[in-house]
């Protein structure tokens, strides 16, 4: 259920904030966030995968720290962030 690695550097090379970045809180967001879908996904299916379910719980929580984060040291990097990925309705 991991993220493939090519996978991973389109998002990377999508949301990057330069030409060596791959660790600013807009790369782990959508990272988390693809990870997040395709465990969503996953549980659909399978209902009763309770040890998939906890880590689908740590990841969504682990966003939304990095969201708040982000949302503290720069408003507007968050807005756009969170426009792209259709996070808030």
């Amino acid at each position: 259920m991991a993220l493939t690695s090519e996978k991973k550097q389109e998002i990377i090379k999508k949301y990057a904030r330069g030409d060596k970045d791959t660790g600013s809180a807009e790369v782990q967001i959508a990272i988390l966030t693809e990870e997040i879908n395709t465990l969503t996904a996953h549980l659909k299916e399978h209902t009763h995968d309770y040890h998939s379910r906890r880590g689908l719980l740590k990841k969504v929580g682990q966003r939304r720290s990095m969201l708040a984060y982000l949302s503290k040291k720069d408003f507007t990097r968050y807005r756009a962030l969170v426009e792209q990925l259709g996070l808030r309705k």
